[in-house]
């Protein structure tokens, strides 16, 4: 097992440096001028010209990136151009929102799809099989931002139940702000449960016929008791492999929920990030996503262990 641990690891510090690269790229041969936007369009150029120096933007760009790497090997993201504070510090006081829609929605999405999932491959061919099955493809094919638009609509306009939009005042308690995730957690986790549902049920039904489940069946084991502790531990591998796509999945979709119900997260930073050209903005954002990508993976690999021990050989 350690030693699977550290074949992983090496591979996600090979990912990470991959995508360390890409995205400095990426940045940099967007078209925008971040010193441009901050001026105004009434800047001279003398002025762009001196903002550029003094912001490191006239270096090239392989001194640019030697700096950059420099300062990633120190722990130290950059700092904000727009907002003159570090870039790890920006993503802190916004990660809150971002993190508790994140495991909600994946909570969520979890306690629907697992139950559905395995009680629609145990009933296969009946009508909730039928009836599970076409839910699941509707929610897959419904935008977040147009079922997000609808809760709001009924439970916080029509129905007054919850608030259309932001995470509670500076004095907000724990409380009142969960309260204020509600909606979009259920708009992303009720998106991101069809997934989770339809492997589920594809994983049940390659496992229900096997032998073990019938040699299970010819001993007398309650039919429950067969389905959840031999058909379903049997089924994990795939079934973890969706949740952690899922939860990855989330991190980043989670950005467009955050835009419509005005939530102060990592996402709607990463929107005014671009929109200004705030490169280590867009830089440290990325990267940590990438970074939460590929912890993700990891974690299930190791899961993959625990679960089904013929996996360590």
């Amino acid at each position: 097992m350690l030693r699977a641990a550290l074949n992983r690891l090496l591979g996600m510090a090979i990912v990470m440096a991959l995508v360390v690269t890409i995205v400095f790229i990426i940045v940099r041969v967007t078209p925008g001028d971040p010193a441009a936007v901050m001026l105004g369009p009434d800047a001279t150029a003398a002025d762009i010209a001196s903002l550029r120096q003094r912001l490191g933007l006239d270096a090239s760009i392989p001194e640019q990136f030697v700096t950059y790497l420099g300062g990633l090997l120190r722990g130290d993201l950059g700092t904000s151009i727009f907002l003159n504070i570090p870039v790890a510090q920006a993503l802190w006081l916004r990660a809150e929102p971002t993190f508790f829609l994140t495991i909600f929605s994946l909570l969520i999405a979890t306690a629907i799809a697992l139950p559905v999932g395995v009680l629609s491959a145990y009933w296969r061919g009946t009508l909730f099989d039928q009836a599970a099955t076409t839910l699941a493809m509707l929610a897959a094919s419904i935008p977040s931002f147009w079922l997000g638009l609808i809760f709001m609509q009924v439970f916080a306009v029509q129905l007054g139940w919850f608030n259309t939009s932001g995470f509670g005042g500076p004095g907000a308690s724990f409380a009142e702000r969960m309260h204020h995730l509600v909606l979009p957690a259920f708009t992303l986790g009720l998106i991101s449960s069809a997934l989770i549902t339809r492997f589920t049920r594809a994983a049940m039904l390659d496992v229900l016929n096997d032998d073990y489940v019938r040699t299970a069946r010819s001993k007398g084991m309650g039919e429950w008791r067969v389905v959840v502790r031999h058909a379903f531990k049997n089924a994990l591998i795939p079934i973890l492999t969706v949740v952690g796509l899922t939860a990855a999945l989330l991190i980043s979709g989670a950005i467009v929920t955050e835009t419509v119900f005005g939530l102060p997260g990592v996402g709607s930073l990463i929107v005014s990030a671009v929109l200004r050209r705030d490169y280590p903005v867009i830089q440290g954002a990325l990267l940590v996503v990438a970074g939460l990508y590929v912890l993700v993976n990891f974690i299930i690999d190791m899961l993959y262990l625990l679960v089904d021990p013929r996996v360590r050989y």
